[in-house]
């Protein structure tokens, strides 16, 4: 299965994902896919819609501390539902769909998420730090929401005029 990351402004972005129900091969395929796309363009999460697929799935993969990814640390999360927030942690956050831009958003610093595995079975996470953040930035996502949209009006309408500049710079070179 041959996948492409969707860029912002792609409307495609902007829609909602929907439940996963078949825990089959053809989802087994898109994870797989999923997965090389991600660490092909270094990534460290990646929701289905960002590869136009509108499912409720989700993978992440947190570098260890010497900055490596590992195949066995891989969390595919489908139907993810937080079921405990609690506390305030900002972090600079990047997106594969909106490349070269990094901006500082507020998110949750613990959570606690039920989701199901490639298989369907029921799984259980507890987490704080980057996997939080990370996990929230992935399950807006699958709501349609990119981190651009968290930001001041004024900061989104600077992320505008520098995102159309740095488009035409692409192209003009």
């Amino acid at each position: 299965m041959k996948l492409n990351i969707v860029e912002y402004p792609d409307r495609k972005l902007k829609e909602k994902s929907v439940a996963v129900e078949l825990f089959n091969e053809e989802l087994h395929n898109l994870l797989d896919a999923m997965y090389h796309i991600m660490m092909d363009s270094n990534g460290i999460g990646l929701a289905a819609i960002q590869v136009a697929h509108a499912k409720r799935v989700l993978i992440l993969s947190i570098p260890d501390e010497e900055g490596e990814q590992h195949k066995e640390d891989l969390i595919e999360m489908i139907n993810p539902v937080i079921t405990y927030k609690s506390g305030e942690s900002v972090y600079q956050e990047g997106c594969l769909s909106v490349p070269s831009f990094y901006e500082d958003i507020v998110r949750f610093e613990s959570i606690s998420v039920n989701y199901q595995d490639r298989e369907g079975n029921t799984k259980k996470i507890e987490t704080d730090g980057l996997l939080s953040i990370a996990i929230q930035h992935e399950m807006d996502h699958l709501e349609g929401i990119l981190f651009i949209d968290k930001l001041s009006y004024s900061r989104r309408k600077k992320f505008e005029k520098e995102y159309k500049r740095a488009q035409k710079e692409k192209t003009l070179s």
